[in-house]
């Protein structure tokens, strides 16, 4: 009789597969690919309509958790509750908003059995937008210049200074190119408002935008590095088309981040590479992109290989990808039994 090998369980975030997606689903389908043991996923969700929940051999089983905002230990409450029925041996969040208490909790996860695989808060808060241009100051990393600011009044001032047009963004997503004063005040009303203060302004690059994949090992060695050009974008800028680039100063860029941050587990890096060829830094995403399928696909199954690593696998870097592989978003409609949403706003799980 053969031996029964027994799941891998790992709880994910970011099941809002909608058109400003969350990386979740597309982490999932990663691992499920590239893992050589069984996994049962389990999702975590915040809200009854994320598409992720009811999409067939995406998760196994779904719970529902409270929005960040309620704070590190109503979340580590939450996630022994879950680990009491599901025995969960890792989990990896996937928002930038809800890091900050993942990584919180993460030695008392790790005492009850639970793995993760994240950087630390000092990682974490090096490369936070509102840190950002003293990071590139620092590690000698072109950042354009920016000013953190409360007050709208502030920007006639900071219009001045950077000329426009100028970045207006929000302190976790959101960001919002203006080309006058007027249009950077409306930006700022509409952002402060979804995202709280502070807002960052920053000075704009004209150049093509480029974005990087990566994983670190937490030792200062990049295990896989992906770099995607953006081939369509929706209205709120996110990728719906991409391919894979050939282009060895991306690759480096994304290596000299992993050395000055000895960071662990995935990234994301936005570059504005300019008709000079300058990279500059725009922002670094602290998880994995919603487009981090697309690193199975060329060959550097980043998902797959960070779970591996968080369960004790020592891994060497990937040394090849494939250049010229194309990722194409689509949507389309998911039928699902009333039922099914009703047993999950009802009882928090499906």
């Amino acid at each position: 009789m053969s031996e029964v090998i027994k799941p891998i369980v790992i709880a994910v975030t970011g099941l809002n597969a909608i058109d400003s997606p969350g990386p979740g689903v597309a982490v999932i389908r990663a691992i499920r690919d590239g893992m050589d043991r069984p996994v049962r996923i389990i999702g975590l969700a915040y809200e009854s309509l994320e598409p992720g929940i009811y999409m067939d051999d995406i998760c196994d089983k779904t719970y529902q958790i409270s929005y960040p905002a309620a704070g590190a230990e109503v979340l580590y409450n939450a996630i022994k509750v879950i680990h009491d029925k599901e025995k969960i041996d890792l989990i990896i969040p996937n928002f930038d908003a809800e890091l900050f208490n993942f990584i919180t909790i993460a030695p008392r996860l790790k005492a009850i059995g639970i793995n993760s695989f994240l950087p630390s808060l000092e990682m974490f808060d090096a490369r936070d937008k509102l840190n950002l241009f003293a990071f590139g100051q620092k590690h000698g990393l072109l950042v354009p210049k920016d000013r953190v600011i409360y007050s709208v009044n502030d920007l006639y001032l900071i219009g001045e200074e950077f000329g426009y047009p100028l970045v207006v963004k929000g302190k976790f997503y959101d960001a919002v190119v203006a080309y006058t004063l007027e249009q950077a005040q409306k930006a700022f009303y509409k952002i402060s408002a979804k995202w709280g203060y502070p807002i960052i302004v920053q000075q704009y690059i004209a150049g093509t935008e480029v974005n990087i994949a990566a994983l670190g090992d937490g030792e200062g060695k990049a295990i896989s590095v992906i770099p995607m050009k953006k081939m369509y974008i929706t209205d709120k800028g996110k990728a719906w088309a991409g391919i894979t680039l050939e282009d060895e100063s991306l690759l480096e860029l994304a290596r000299k981040i992993v050395v000055a941050t000895k960071w662990r587990g995935g990234f994301e890096v936005e570059v504005m590479k300019t008709v000079n060829d300058e990279l500059y830094i725009m922002e670094i995403n602290p998880r994995f992109p919603a487009w981090i399928y697309l690193s199975a696909g060329a060959g550097q199954n980043q998902p797959a290989s960070l779970v591996k690593m968080a369960l004790g696998e020592k891994l060497l870097p990937f040394t090849s990808y494939e250049v010229g592989k194309l990722f194409i978003r689509y949507s389309w409609d998911l039928i699902v039994d009333l039922s099914e949403f009703q047993q999950f706003s009802a009882f928090g799980s499906l």
